[in-house]
């Protein structure tokens, strides 16, 4: 089996690619058969940094990388359309000719704007192709790989809503794809990782803005900090900026205050050390937390930088009782220090993660996302 993984522009769109990579690789095995996994991402991104963790000489699942030019995918007016046009063109060319040299049986896309060009090359090339969307709402990118994709697996079962009818019969609700990591219970080495005990007077509160960190998510963890560390053990992942720019908060550690900068390899295990996270609502994110069955309060990103993704979100996961949302203006001093008061209740807390528990198990009936959607593209697909 040779198969083409595409998808980047984020670690959102990276890491659940990687995760049906891996899953890919464990198939084959198990049937004893030949599989050669490539992946081609954005040559200026951060996706060659990521893959290049995950490739077969560093341990991984992924053979080799290959880099095209890529443009974004505006939906507003800029110049910088103007020359990302000539990027996503010259992106189209590079994946025709990678594609008809690397002749996969298929291609695999986890969405992102680098996406797009290997998913149109695989249609002119008859290659067929599966696209998956992580978010509640799909985004450009998805709309245009779902128009010849033979399958668009999705993670929300509302998701199927937004697409035609002919689209929507080739839809699959799998949930969305996590590293196994987030499948067993690694607390006990996050306490480790964290130079804490096994059992703490204070609820242990995870603040994750992703890695380049959330300023909106750092300022309201500023300014409460006192009131925060009254009540909680607060794990700070500010991000390296923030951190640059706030020495004297970084040293300010103690056994109530821990900032870090960045978390890589130890996230899965911090994730499943804590008992509360504050957190974006972008889907990796989001779900690596759900399928914890972690207690969350999402600060969605909203305004003009984004398509909203973030918000439609939270509030799916706040409709089923999976989670606490502060959208927009409701995200200030006040009303965080109201609902993180409530998750200082351990009934509060058990309420929200049995709910997270069966929001993914009814989204993900077929079993571990990654693992279903491996054995789909094995299969061929659903027809």
């Amino acid at each position: 089996m040779r198969i083409v993984c595409t998808g980047g522009g984020s670690g959102g769109h990276i890491y659940p690619g990687i995760a049906v990579a891996d899953e890919l690789r464990a198939l084959c095995a198990a049937k004893n058969t030949d599989c050669e996994l490539f992946w081609i991402g954005n040559k200026s991104g951060i996706d060659k940094q990521i893959v290049e963790k995950n490739l077969v000489s560093a341990g991984g699942s992924i053979n080799a990388f290959y880099g095209i030019p890529c443009g974004k995918l505006r939906r507003y007016l800029s110049l910088k359309n103007i020359a990302d046009f000539f990027r996503f063109i010259a992106g189209i060319f590079k994946s025709f000719f990678l594609l008809k040299k690397l002749k996969p049986d298929c291609v695999f896309s986890k969405g992102g704007f680098v996406s797009v060009p290997p998913c149109l090359a695989a249609r002119i090339l008859h290659i067929p192709y599966y696209t998956h969307e992580c978010d509640c709402t799909p985004g450009l990118a998805t709309r245009l790989n779902s128009k010849g994709a033979r399958n668009v697996f999705v993670s929300y079962d509302q998701t199927v809503t937004f697409f035609s009818k002919e689209i929507a019969s080739r839809c699959v609700v799998t949930g969305n794809p996590v590293r196994p990591v987030f499948y067993s219970d690694n607390a006990a080495a996050g306490k480790s990782f964290l130079s804490l005990p096994s059992k703490t007077e204070k609820p242990v509160l995870l603040v994750m803005g992703g890695s380049l960190g959330a300023r909106q998510l750092n300022t309201l963890v500023v300014n409460n900090l006192d009131w925060l560390t009254e009540r909680f053990i607060v794990v700070h992942q500010t991000g390296a900026a923030f951190a640059k720019e706030n020495p004297d908060l970084m040293s300010r550690t103690s056994d109530s205050y821990k900032p870090y900068d960045f978390i890589y390899a130890e996230m899965p295990s911090v994730i499943q050390a804590a008992d509360v996270i504050l957190s974006r609502s972008g889907a990796n994110s989001l779900w690596e937390c759900a399928v914890c069955a972690k207690p969350m309060l999402l600060i969605p990103l909203c305004g003009s930088g984004t398509r909203g993704d973030q918000v439609d979100n939270a509030r799916y996961f706040a409709d089923k009782n999976a989670a606490l949302a502060l959208v927009g203006d409701e995200a200030d001093d006040e009303h965080l220090r109201s609902q993180l008061e409530k998750l200082t209740d351990a009934s509060v807390r058990e309420s929200l993660s049995r709910s997270c528990k069966e929001l993914c198990q009814s989204l993900s009936k077929q079993g571990r996302p990654a693992q279903t959607i491996a054995q789909l593209i094995a299969d061929g697909g659903k027809k």
